[in-house]
């Protein structure tokens, strides 16, 4: 009761106006105060949405997400990972970049996304922390067999599952005759189908009617964000 007392006494004070009548041994609100008790009430609540919000946010219940993936990871691995997400989450604002693994991880380093699904780089990145997500094993597609394989439809320079790419095939004594590239596996299918040469792909989603051949190497999906991130 004392600390109340001059809770009141000091809210008068600051106000500059009196507030409340004795009655007894209580002290009521005078009914010239309710303008102040009305503001009160209104801060009471907009406190207590704050309060919401703040609770929404450090439990991952709002605001912004920013999310880079593969194409095989938005459209094969992880569609139904992202939908969930969105329905759990509908007051984050969740928002995806589909691009090859290496311009992912510039994005990611330099701030435009957030998170990053994409081909583990072949060395670890400064800055960049990764978990791994799942194993996909990468096959030849086409109509050759070894040692008639080639010439090699694949992804362009720099890509990461590239490079496996020609270590494996290397590997299995392959020559690497490069006829065509194209960051898009659709794309690689479609120049196999038009007699264009054989490509290397992941198993996964492969269509029924291309010939499908040896194993030639793995690749890692990984989960890349950046170090000490919130």
């Amino acid at each position: 009761p004392s600390a109340l007392s001059q809770g009141l006494a000091e809210l008068e004070r600051r106000v500059g106006v009196e507030l409340f009548e004795p009655a007894g041994r209580r002290r009521l609100v005078r009914e010239s105060a309710a303008p102040v008790l009305d503001h009160a009430r209104r801060v009471i609540a907009l406190t207590r949405d704050l309060a919401d919000w703040s609770e929404r946010v450090r439990g991952a219940r709002a605001g912004r997400v920013r999310l880079g993936m593969i194409d095989v990871a938005a459209v094969v691995h992880f569609p139904d990972v992202v939908r969930a997400f969105a329905a759990e989450r509908p007051d984050v604002a969740l928002t995806m970049s589909v691009a090859p693994s290496g311009a992912l991880l510039d994005q990611l380093r330099s701030g435009d996304v957030d998170v990053v699904v994409c081909v583990e780089p072949p060395a670890s990145l400064g800055g960049v922390d990764t978990e791994v997500l799942l194993e996909e094993t990468l096959v030849v597609v086409g109509p050759a067999e070894p040692p008639e394989w080639g010439p090699w439809v694949t992804f362009p320079v720099g890509s990461h599952t590239r490079e496996l790419i020609v270590a494996g095939l290397r590997a299995l004594g392959a020559p690497i005759d490069i006829a065509a590239e194209s960051h898009q596996p659709d794309v690689l299918v479609q120049m196999v189908r038009l007699g264009l040469g054989s490509t290397v792909l992941p198993s996964h989603g492969l269509p029924d009617d291309v010939p499908v051949g040896a194993e030639v190497a793995t690749r890692r999906l990984v989960l890349a964000r950046r170090a000490a991130s919130v």
